[in-house]
């Protein structure tokens, strides 16, 4: 019987007020490498942060298995998966990363009904096991076969691992996860994501995201579950992830309960430039796990792109050559990497600002509206009542504000407005949200 259940009439309400808002901040747990296996062990302190999910190696073990993913519109779909083994079906897969130089071991077990692989994008030298292999790598027979792979991870950057065995099929379904090479000096304080001057966030490797964007058609799902032929050409996609998660669902906390098998949450959380306390961006890392292209806006600010499909944007003379920019088409199987800062908000910035600034006035003075002049979606909003960050004020009587202590919210989404959806019902779909929080942080 088919779990796809169309309950198109029965769309969760999205928050929206002046703001759209993420959902209640909460633990992540980290992933270490115990024995040369990966276990789930105890939550970690801040929300977010890349490193706390990744999975580190140089040994790892992968099962393919089979799940649901949950839709914010209240519907299921059937998926394909790489889980760590000893743990349960998650998608996208697991997080791994590495350090320059290791030589990496991936061990695949296959319990799927056919064949499957795993191709590594970016990598060179990829050796496996397996006297058969299929076209494009080393194939893991159904019901309980086995292939290990083994390379030198030679660069640092983000990169996609996916099925080599019928991608239109088996990435579509859900074979697919991100490595990150880190540099060999990011074990050390501040952390670059490939030399210098690619350093992010100060120490520890805080504010490091993750976007991997991808799409679904359910009823390619629905017919792989029972059985059917798979029709690539006749594909039609009416849910759009990042994460492994729609939009509202995609700015949740990470392994929240609801979504046992959607791990991770996209929010992106950064505190405002300040040259003697923050004086380092954030790292976002975009990776596009779909077969199509997605135009990707984030609000709020340009982020600086630095690297693109593993490799840091250097011209003939070593010279840098990034740039800013205000929507980035990530085709289908880039990986991008970018730097991004909250810059020059009114008054409770400093005056003193990056010099390639144009703006220095950095005292603009904002006014309210009068309380009868505002209108809230359902009397709610993630609005704090004051127009300057870090400030609390007043809102019409009967309006609830989730506001924790004056932060900011601004969206990042597709520009395909399409995509902006759940089964054609917006907002929704491949977006997520970024949270300015106060310098210093919410009390």
């Amino acid at each position: 019987m088919a779990t796809l259940r169309a309950l198109r009439g029965t769309k969760r309400r999205l928050l929206l007020g002046l703001v759209l808002a993420a959902l209640a901040v909460g633990f992540v747990f980290a992933l270490p490498s115990v024995a040369g296996r990966s276990r789930i062990a105890s939550p970690a302190q801040a929300p977010g942060m890349l490193d706390d999910l990744c999975t580190y190696g140089p040994v790892f073990f992968l099962d393919t298995t089979t799940g649901y993913v949950v839709t914010p519109d209240g519907n299921t779909v059937f998926m394909w998966s790489y889980m760590l083994d000893g743990t349960a079906f998650q998608t996208p897969g697991p997080i791994l990363c590495a350090y320059v130089g290791q030589t990496i071991t991936v061990n695949l077990e296959n319990t799927l009904p056919e064949p499957t692989s795993i191709v590594f994008r970016g990598q060179s030298g990829v050796t496996h096991d397996d006297p058969t292999p299929g076209l494009l790598t080393g194939e893991a027979d159904p019901g309980g076969g086995t292939v290990t792979y083994t390379f030198t991870a030679s660069e640092p950057g983000t990169y996609l691992y996916e099925s080599g065995t019928q991608p239109e099929k088996q990435v579509q379904m859900g074979l697919y996860g991100v490595l990150v090479v880190r540099p060999a000096l990011c074990a050390a304080s501040p952390c670059e994501a490939y030399g210098h001057p690619t350093a992010f966030d100060d120490y520890n490797k805080d504010r490091e995201y993750l976007i991997v964007l991808h799409e679904l058609d359910p009823t390619a799902h629905q017919a792989v579950e029972n059985g059917l032929p798979f029709n690539p050409s006749g594909r039609f996609e009416r849910y759009w992830t990042v994460n492994g998660r729609s939009f509202p669902d995609s700015v949740s906390a990470n392994n929240v309960p609801w979504l046992p098998g959607q791990p991770y949450g996209a929010l992106v959380q950064v505190e405002p430039y300040d040259a003697g306390t923050n004086p380092h961006p954030a790292l976002i890392r975009y990776a596009n796990a779909g077969r199509v292209n997605h135009p990707f806006h984030p609000h709020g600010n340009h982020l600086r792109v630095i690297a693109r499909d593993g490799r840091l944007l250097r011209g003939a003379g070593d010279e840098d050559v990034s740039f800013e920019d205000f929507t980035r088409t990530i085709g289908a199987g880039q990986t991008y990497d970018l730097l991004f800062s909250w810059l020059f908000v009114d008054p409770w910035i400093p005056e003193e600002v990056p010099p390639e600034s144009p703006n220095d006035d950095a005292d603009v003075p904002v006014t309210i509206p009068e309380l009868q002049n505002l209108v809230f979606k359902d009397d709610v909003t993630f609005y704090s009542g004051d127009p300057e960050l870090a400030g609390t004020g007043e809102l019409p009587v009967g309006v609830t504000s989730f506001n924790q202590c004056g932060e900011f919210y601004f969206p990042w989404h597709s520009h395909a407005l399409f995509e902006f959806t759940n089964f054609d019902e917006g907002f929704g779909g491949l977006a997520t949200l970024l949270r300015v929080d106060p310098p210093g942080g919410c009390p």
